[in-house]
């Protein structure tokens, strides 16, 4: 978490729409603690960082915290307001929510990474900001220590226990491999075909596949921000990866087809109810798939334990897009303090 030390008044805040309330002036809050959130619902590290944002509405709302959300797309289909409407139910946010669907509450913040969350004091003034996740217990303590400068003199709470070991301070994790964008502006591609902006070509599977990139099997077109299945005659097609993590998750959006499904394997085989992420459906024929319904963040794989794994995701349907994939971390269980 970083302590601003030079006066920088917060900007306004002009979006697009808003959520759980009418446009808020900030100048007009003069006398309460501003907390604002940059995030986007498809955005993995937000989702992680958004229930101590959630409590920690509930905790300080009537002690002086005003919350608000500022939703700023990572990719084009975040930009429409029904997809973030019904995000915001989904999750049960209670406090405001503005799209800034051109980046202007962005730039005016000069924001550089989702999520970033930013204190602003009782004058109006930028006092805390925290890039990323972690730092949780650090940041109420922030939130605290400026609702008693703007006047609230009671008992605070206990400040939240981590929700996760990993969120505990100090801890150290494996080393996850980084996230996979699938388009070819800043996409990540392992087939020697490499990316043909804007057009749709045929891979194949070289059988061989290096840590954190995507190989594709099949024709797929290649759009600036995802790749999208392109077959003829429900013919299938396919992408693997390899990786090192404990969880996986993928950013997939069915473009003019809905409710269809993808199959997953893991290790070349389909997965089991001990390794299948949350979005993960298993037939009675013991075969593992995701049933693509809406444009968001699917749960592909929850293991046990931290390690090295392949990951498939076979499909026939052509509104297979996939925008993303980002993978989650454990802590080293001998780097644990007993203290």
């Amino acid at each position: 978490m970083d302590i601003l030390h030079q006066q920088f008044r917060v900007p306004e805040i002009y979006g697009d729409y808003w959520f759980n309330s009418d446009p808020i002036p900030l100048g007009a809050l003069r006398g309460y603690v501003i907390l604002i959130d940059f995030w986007d619902y498809s955005c993995l590290p937000c989702l992680r960082t958004l229930p101590y944002v959630q409590e920690w509405n509930r905790r300080y709302a009537d002690k002086g915290l005003i919350t608000i959300g500022v939703h700023t797309p990572q990719f084009p289909f975040a930009r429409d307001p029904i997809n973030v409407r019904q995000a915001v139910e989904k999750l049960g946010i209670k406090y405001p929510v503005v799209m800034d669907n051109d980046f202007i509450v962005w730039g005016s913040f000069r924001n550089m990474v989702w999520p970033t969350k930013y204190l602003v004091d009782k004058h109006g003034f930028f006092k805390y900001v925290h890039a990323g996740e972690g730092s949780y217990q650090n940041f109420e303590h922030a939130i605290q220590s400026l609702l008693a400068d703007a006047g609230y003199h009671a008992e605070f709470p206990i400040v939240m226990d981590p929700i996760r070991e990993s969120d505990r301070p100090g801890v150290v994790c494996y080393r996850a491999t980084p996230e996979i964008l699938a388009g070819w502006q800043r996409g990540t591609l392992g087939n020697v075909e490499g990316f043909s902006p804007e057009s749709t070509i045929h891979y194949e599977d070289p059988g061989y596949h290096l840590d954190g990139r995507l190989y594709l099997q099949g024709n797929w077109y290649n759009d600036r921000s995802f790749l999208k299945l392109e077959e003829t005659d429900g013919k299938e097609g396919y992408l693997v990866f390899s990786y090192q993590a404990k969880e996986v998750n993928a950013v997939i959006k069915p473009e003019g087809e809905k409710n269809f499904q993808v199959f997953v394997h893991q290790d070349d085989r389909f997965m089991t109810t001990t390794d299948k992420g949350d979005d993960v459906l298993i037939d009675e024929g013991g075969r593992s798939y995701l049933l693509i319904d809406q444009p968001r963040l699917y749960n592909l794989a929850k293991n046990k334990e931290f390690g090295e794994h392949t990951l498939k995701l076979t499909t026939r349907s052509n509104g297979f897009a996939l925008y993303d994939i980002s993978f989650i971390s454990s802590v080293i269980p001998e780097m644990i303090s007993e203290n």
